[in-house]
């Protein structure tokens, strides 16, 4: 299910964890299955569980690998999935 255009990173964020009024890290480690992490980090463990921190990648990247995307604000690849 696709999330609604213009909607925010918290809020797409929100939508994939499945939970309601989260900030943006908490949603995050919920979506991840992690706790205590920021939200680069908690998106990069999502997809890649032993990706090493020296090879996280920045926001954007992330979220679009996440989605199956290319090129898009992190907003937008969320949208996506």
């Amino acid at each position: 299910m696709a999330g609604k255009a213009g909607s925010s990173l918290t809020a797409e964020l929100n939508r994939l964890a499945s939970t309601t009024g989260k900030a943006a890290q908490g949603a995050a480690n919920v979506y991840a299955g992690t706790s205590g992490l920021g939200i680069n980090a908690a998106l990069n463990i999502k997809a890649d569980a032993n990706r090493q921190p020296s090879a996280y990648k920045g926001l954007n990247a992330i979220c679009n690998e996440l989605a199956g995307t290319t090129g898009k604000s992190a907003s937008d690849a969320l949208r996506t999935i």
